[in-house]
């Protein structure tokens, strides 16, 4: 029986450990595998992971171009086909569909992100939505189907 405890290597697939600074007669004595000069031969030693030694590092090197809008609004899109894909699967409910029922229905991953309408295929159901913000097909094909919009 294999128990957690019991379990090993299997024979020959790890390499002894390096036993360094254990005396001449190890092989690994007097500088312990670590060479003669250097800033690693010394104890203490360290670097950052992305040190380069002293090469100009990777971030200084790579081409720096453009900027970020840190006011730019990212919206969490749904079309109006995916209301009527819920509609031909029954999984539409009759009230409006706020931020809470569309994360519920799998529509959207977050209520606290905004959300946007698009006009994107075909809808025949009537849907009461509301949203941060739509596109004009969209208000279109909802208002055309009998629906309404609500902007939040």
């Amino acid at each position: 029986m294999d128990i957690l405890s019991n379990l090993r290597y299997a024979k020959g697939s790890r390499k002894p450990r390096k036993r360094v600074g254990r005396g001449e007669g190890s092989g690994h004595g007097g500088t312990s595998t670590r060479g003669m000069n250097g800033q690693m031969s010394r104890s203490g030693a360290k670097h950052r992971s992305w040190f380069e030694g002293g090469q100009m590092p990777l971030q200084r090197r790579i081409p720096k171009f453009g900027f970020t809008n840190i006011f730019k609004v990212y919206y969490q899109v749904i079309n109006v086909s995916d209301f009527q894909k819920l509609a031909e699967e029954s999984k539409l409910p009759s009230e409006t569909l706020d931020a809470v029922t569309l994360r519920e229905l799998g529509l959207v991953s977050s209520t606290k992100k905004p959300i946007k309408i698009l006009g994107s295929g075909e809808l025949k159901t009537k849907v009461n939505v509301v949203a941060n913000a739509f596109s004009k097909s969209a208000v279109e094909k909802i208002e055309a189907a009998g629906g309404s919009i609500q902007k939040i």
